[in-house]
């Protein structure tokens, strides 16, 4: 078996990617703060990266683990912790990444027609960024829940 760096029963893939989210969970907030602070520039570049690094972390190791693992007994299988917090984190992280995406393609281009568009951003972006930590949070959760305690 392949052991990651955090001595725990998941791979190393698993073990940097998330250590890696944790990294971008913290690299939003600092972007955050940096709106806060009028360096707009700066924040754009740093929110841009996170999301565009996230959805290549998303195709490149979560995706692949995702389909992997991820096979449930139906019904029983839907009550399991196993399932239930990768489904949900899964679920709401698609979510969040294609909020993500949106918030990244209309703040950062002319590429949308203007009925599609916004022009409060921060409630747009307020909201990604506490969906984003939920989510992170269910991920913590589920690699606890997947390499931690596998047993329970």
């Amino acid at each position: 078996m392949n052991r990651g760096f955090l001595r725990t029963a998941a791979s190393f893939t698993s073990d940097l990617t998330l250590v890696v989210e944790i990294g971008m969970g913290l690299a939003l907030t600092a972007g955050m703060v940096l709106a806060q602070r009028g360096y707009y520039r700066a924040h754009a570049w740093c929110q841009s990266a996170v999301v565009l690094m996230n959805l290549v972390a998303i195709v490149l190791t979560m995706a692949p683990s995702f389909r992997r693992s991820f096979t449930p007994p139906i019904p029983t299988g839907l009550l399991n912790s196993y399932y239930v917090l990768a489904a949900v984190h899964a679920g709401l992280g698609t979510i969040a990444e294609l909020l993500g995406l949106y918030i990244f393609v209309v703040a950062g281009t002319n590429i949308l027609p203007k009925r599609l568009r916004f022009t409060r951003y921060k409630p747009w972006m307020r909201t990604a960024l506490a969906l984003w930590w939920l989510v992170l949070l269910l991920g913590v959760a589920t690699y606890l829940r997947w390499y931690v305690t596998p047993l329970l």
